[in-house]
């Protein structure tokens, strides 16, 4: 096998969910009816990687210093929700009425994986919650074990700062992502959100 293609396979193989076989057929079919797509691809690629960076606000991608929904003049500034990714925030803007502002953890706590309150920007957010505009805090973590864990410190940064913390309730699955659960789902968990306890 040329040194080019194994390269090649071993790129492809860094996306989630791709193995060898995947990355395999992914160039062959690149090289054999797809030359044209590829070097859109291979471009596009290169120049989100070195143009997307992260929002000074909410830390979702953006590729200017404040993002378009932080820039937005019409959204609700008494309303904060935090995600775990930028695909969490994306799917709640599409199932939901939520016309609030955002802040994205890009990950959760993981103290075993080194993620722990800096690498979250929790810093930021507490900077963010201290300015005295936000009243409730959407905390919208995954409900795994690391998720939950996170949405308690969270609640506990809210009320430091006088604000209320709340979760999306009703529907969503122990243990499930939100990127893969349906609209009418998230819906109605995120309109049925309840206050965190203490």
């Amino acid at each position: 096998m040329s040194a080019l293609l194994e390269q090649l396979i071993d790129a492809l193989r860094v996306l989630p969910g791709v193995g060898q076989k995947s990355a395999q057929r992914m160039a062959y079919h690149v090289l054999e009816r797809g030359r044209e797509g590829g070097a859109r691809l291979a471009m596009a690629l290169a120049e989100a990687v070195e143009k997307i960076g992260h929002c000074q606000r909410c830390r979702d991608f953006s590729e200017t210093p404040v993002c378009a929904t932080c820039a937005s003049t019409s959204r609700d500034a008494q309303t904060l929700c935090v995600v775990e990714t930028p695909a969490d925030r994306l799917a709640i803007e599409q199932a939901t009425g939520y016309r609030g502002f955002y802040f994205v953890l890009q990950g959760r706590l993981s103290p075993l994986d080194g993620i722990g309150p800096q690498e979250l920007g929790l810093d930021l957010l507490g900077a963010r919650l201290a300015e005295g505009k936000v009243r409730e805090l959407i905390i919208a973590t995954n409900p795994t074990v690391e998720g939950e864990a996170t949405a308690h410190y969270l609640a506990q940064i809210a009320r430091q700062h006088d604000v209320r913390p709340s979760r999306p309730a009703h529907g969503l699955p122990l243990g499930g992502e939100l990127e893969y659960v349906d609209r009418g789902t998230l819906s109605h968990a995120f309109g049925s959100r309840a206050v965190i306890g203490d």
